[in-house]
């Protein structure tokens, strides 16, 4: 089968996790890289044997790409996107889609306009752990879900510099609650404040979330903690499912408990492949275009909630 031309444009940590995994997949020819920064697109051309090119432009203008990763900082989100949509560029962009949710559309928007798929990394989803819970939720293992409580702590990334702690890390778990729930927040409610001096925006924020049909979901996040947890607990009117992200585990507790086997996977990898096979299949990507704009929606609902001190709805977020 032939393979898919590949292009990964930012080449910082996540921009190099793209690029590792691209470099060993067999249903992709990695092409080429760009990234301002000379000496780490040196680095990443010389490693993987490809051109690197400090315009962006300059591999999007190749023939031979058809898809890019763009791991750019969230505030270059939108006119990378754009131009590589101009280009014909089928694109998997990190999350969060955007700054604003009047680029988030408009990426959308011009993707569907010029007949390219977009899809957004909320690479959670590829989380075998989470994908098995989704799974046990369906087969009604802990009932009705009644409610979910999150925590996702650690320390300050000092490469983060554009966005908060709510934008940057809380995305991932009220997309995540979106997904098991298959369903939509209705109304945000977060506090939120920073302590770091190193961090321009908010560092730690606890919101809470109510979705369509009354299930709740509790979210702690921050840049304050020395080591990381990532942690998610679903009860339902029958039992509870308990997630940890990292370890990629399930403890299930319900009328019996049991024991929950799972193949470890790495989530991006998986997320990757599941983009490639999109392309080649000219299918719809299994995260689109509209579910990085639900999940901006609910994380710029927190802002305002947390700005303004009282619950947000999400039809109020246009």
């Amino acid at each position: 089968m032939e393979k898919i031309g590949v292009g990964v444009i930012g080449v910082g940590a996540m921009g190099h996790n793209h690029a590792r995994i691209y470099s060993k997949l067999d249903k992709s020819e990695f092409i080429g890289v760009s990234d301002l920064n000379e000496l780490a697109l040196s680095k990443i051309s010389k490693k993987y044997d490809i051109p690197g090119y400090k315009n962006y432009e300059d591999l999007l203008k190749k023939d031979e790409v058809q898809i890019v990763s763009i791991c750019v900082p969230t505030t270059h989100h939108y006119n990378v996107t754009m131009k590589a949509i101009e280009y014909g560029k089928d694109v998997l962009v990190e999350k969060p889609m955007s700054f604003t949710l009047e680029e988030a559309k408009e990426m959308n928007s011009f993707a569907k306009e010029k007949g390219v798929k977009l899809s957004v990394g909320h690479v959670e989803r590829f989380n075998p752990a989470v994908k098995k819970a989704k799974e046990l939720i369906g087969s009604d293992v802990i009932g009705d879900v009644v409610s979910s409580f999150a925590k996702r702590v650690g320390p300050f990334p000092p490469q983060i510099k554009d966005v908060g702690v709510t934008i940057d890390l809380a995305i991932h778990d009220l997309d995540v609650m979106a997904y098991l729930f298959n369903e939509q927040a209705k109304q945000v409610y977060a506090t939120m404040g920073s302590i770091l001096e190193k961090c321009v925006y908010e560092d730690h924020a606890e919101i809470m979330t109510t979705f369509e049909t009354g299930i709740s979901g509790i979210l702690e996040v921050n840049w304050l903690t020395p080591y990381k947890r990532r942690e998610l607990e679903i009860t339902g009117t029958e039992g509870i499912i308990s997630i940890d992200y990292i370890n990629q585990n399930i403890e299930v507790y319900g009328k019996f408990a049991q024991d929950v086997s799972i193949k470890q996977e790495e989530p991006l990898k998986e997320e990757i492949k599941s983009f490639l096979n999109t392309v080649r299949t000219d299918t719809e990507p299994v995260i689109t275009g509209k579910d990085g704009i639900n999940a901006l929606k609910m994380v710029l609902a927190a802002n305002k909630s947390s700005k303004e001190q009282m619950p947000i709805n999400i039809s109020d977020i246009q």
